[in-house]
């Protein structure tokens, strides 16, 4: 974290901000200040309007009421260029990059250097630029490299490179986490500190508590629309943090152990393979329990379940179901067996977002919901208001587009999609990426009531806590391989990670499936 931050005046001061769109109040008079040289986190649940008061900093949108105070001028924005010409850039989730044009070409695109009289690019100038603000970040890339060759970490950087090319004061940053892994979530997190030396503020949106503490100075907190509070870091707790944003501790985050497994597994993995992606992964899983998967990326997490869901095709190993061999050749077999996987990624492989919120949640049980090959709209509007009810989707109207749900109901409509057909083996991946707290809460408790029903359940979360919270026994990933397992009060941080790094092998041997 940063240095103390009670000394200095503020860069940038928010007084009384109200928003409304149609007769929804997304803002009601909410303030918010920013020092230079502070991190400040920014947190609340979807809906609490974190996105709409960014905005307005970032000219995207006007206030209906209050004022802005930036470096003691009372200014308002009316186009993202005026907040940029400020001094105040914006890092959204989903980046914005041209991944056919090179850094440099991405870093001034609108603005590049350009020859006098002739009115052509100056390229040399426009690597020394872009070198430049590459340099203060810390990266040595080539700026002629195109986008698309570098990962996704790097063009996070690049996204705020862009971003500090415009001499910024203030660097506003949406979940910028959400797509790396643990040592890319490290290197950024250093760039910021640096940039929080030179004096730049930084608004840092995050639902990941555990970010906000390693990262921030200050935290403030937003819930429907209105401030509920700022804190020093170093003065507050994730559990006060939590019960500012949502009204519940974060004991109440993840629900009552099962004690209700059944001794014999339902499903019996040994010696599966694929390739390079992971070898010779054996384990159990029995009704009733909520086993973890954990593991660094690209330890072969995600690869495993796929492959058990015929998604992918397995290279050696067997898989038995209720005591016999099961060949999962596609997913529709897997289906038919009641092993379903729930994929990390809603928006590309587990959602239609262009179709209705009904045609999402009956799409995997359309045999079920048809007589003689029409399609049945009264039985599919009866398991869809079965689902938004069991599952509290808050919708208007089920006819609407998915993607026109929060991340949280969307979540819950990928989920809808699977409770409505026979499951006996539920995989999840990620199951809460990209959702508040509150919808976590509300995913946990959902697996947690699937499993006392007598579902086995796989758990793949990149999120420590999640897995150590919501899971009966957790196997550890290294390297595309079963490295342990951890269970009761072996069931730590630290354990986990040293077996998702190899420093130490697991004494489970049941892990491996002996």
């Amino acid at each position: 974290m940063t240095s103390n931050t009670s000394e200095r005046d503020p860069i940038l001061v928010v007084d009384g901000a109200s928003k409304s769109f149609g007769g929804v109040r997304a803002l009601r008079s909410v303030s918010f200040s920013a020092l230079p040289g502070e991190i400040h986190a920014l947190v609340g649940e979807n809906g609490a309007g974190k996105s709409t008061l960014m905005k307005i900093l970032a000219g995207n949108i006007t206030a209906d009421q209050g004022s802005i105070t930036f470096e003691g001028r009372t200014v308002q924005f009316s186009h993202p260029s005026d907040a940029q010409a400020a001094g105040i850039a914006i890092v959204h989730q989903e980046l914005s990059l041209a991944p056919n044009m090179s850094i440099a070409e991405n870093v001034f695109v609108g603005r590049e250097p350009t020859i006098r009289l002739l009115g052509f690019v100056n390229r040399r100038e426009l690597y020394q630029r872009t070198t430049a603000a590459l340099d203060q970040l810390g990266l040595r890339l080539d700026p002629w490299t195109k986008v698309s060759d570098i990962d996704v970490a790097m063009r996070q950087m690049v996204e705020i490179a862009r971003a500090i090319s415009f001499d910024c004061r203030v660097l506003i940053l949406d979940e910028p986490t959400s797509a790396l892994a643990d040592q890319e979530i490290e290197a950024l997190f250093a760039v910021l500190r640096r940039l929080a030396e030179r004096g730049v503020a930084i608004i840092y949106i995050s639902h990941k508590l555990n970010e906000v503490f390693a990262l921030a100075d200050r935290v403030t907190v937003l819930r429907d629309g209105q401030w509920v509070g700022s804190k020093l870091v170093s003065e507050t707790d994730p559990d006060e943090v939590i019960r500012m944003m949502v009204g519940r501790n974060l004991e109440q985050l993840f629900p009552a152990k099962g004690s209700a497994r059944v001794p014999e597994p339902i499903l019996e993995v040994r010696g599966l393979s694929r390739g390079k992606a992971f070898t010779d992964v054996s384990f159990d899983l029995h009704p009733g329990e909520i086993v973890g998967l954990a593991g660094l990326v690209g330890a072969g997490r995600t690869e495993v379940a796929r492959a058990i869901f015929g998604a992918d095709p397995i290279t050696g190993g067997t898989i038995k179901l209720e005591g016999r061999p099961a060949r999962i050749a596609n997913p529709q077999q897997a289906i038919e067996r009641g092993v379903l996987y729930l994929p990390e990624d809603r928006k590309l492989h587990g959602l239609f977002p262009d179709m209705s919120i009904r045609a999402n949640i009956v799409a995997a049980t359309l045999g079920d919901h048809s007589k003689v090959g029409m399609l049945l709209p009264s039985a599919q509007q009866a398991t869809t208001d079965r689902m938004v009810e069991r599952l509290d989707i808050k919708v208007a109207n089920t006819s609407a587009s998915v993607s026109s749900l929060s991340g949280g109901n969307q979540q819950k409509a990928m989920f809808g999609k699977w409770l409505a057909a026979t499951v006996k083996v539920f995989l999840v991946d990620e199951p809460t990426r990209g959702i508040d707290v509150s919808a976590k809460a509300e995913v946990h408790a959902l697996l947690r009531d699937l499993a006392d029903q007598g579902v086995a359940i796989l758990l793949v979360s990149s999120e420590l806590p999640e897995v150590i919270g919501a899971s009966d026994r957790v196997l550890v990933m290294h390297e595309g391989q079963i490295a342990g397992e951890v269970s009761g009060a072996e069931m730590t941080e630290e354990n986990i990670m040293r077996l998702a790094t190899g420093q130490t092998r697991g004494t489970h041997t049941h892990a491996r499936g002996a």
